[in-house]
């Protein structure tokens, strides 16, 4: 029987593989993209706008912008608390572009109601079932609560 012969690569070699893949995997983590929304507030609630602020991070170091939408309901509400005619609801949204910058994105939006009939005192705006969206990457967060014009 013949004898065999075994290549052994030199261990230099292997350890070179081993750190050029290393690298690599730790590369791919890095630039891994994870959006999520750090947090959405209200900022200013007026007569007939909400503002909402918000700030998204995991959005990796590809992109320049993400497109950004916040959606809710607007209702007149008397003063016992009820909503008295259906015609004064509305759906409001709006949206925007915001630049990414070290994989996040911070700004605010607006939304403005236009209601019909309007309105007036003593009735006052309602803002509900508020939603932040991402429409870049399809993330989006939940603003609980009903938020009123300050009285002051």
């Amino acid at each position: 029987m013949k004898g065999t012969t075994r290549r052994v690569l030199p261990i230099g070699v292997v350890a070179m593989a081993t750190v050029a893949l290393t690298i690599a995997l730790l590369a791919s983590s890095a630039f891994a993209v994870s959006p999520h929304f750090n947090f959405a507030n209200v900022t200013n609630v007026t007569s007939n706008s909400i503002t909402v602020s918000f700030k998204e991070s995991g959005l990796g170091n590809s992109l320049n912008s993400v497109n950004i939408s916040v959606t809710g309901t607007a209702e007149c509400i008397n003063p016992g608390s009820h909503h008295p005619k259906a015609a004064n609801k509305t759906s409001v949204s709006a949206s925007g572009t915001f630049n990414v910058s070290n994989g996040q994105a911070t700004g605010s939006l607006t939304a403005f109601a236009n209601l019909s009939p309007p309105c007036s005192p003593p009735m006052t705006i309602a803002w509900t079932d508020l939603v932040v969206t991402d429409t870049t990457f399809n993330d989006s967060t939940s603003i609980p609560g009903t938020f009123f014009p300050s009285t002051t």
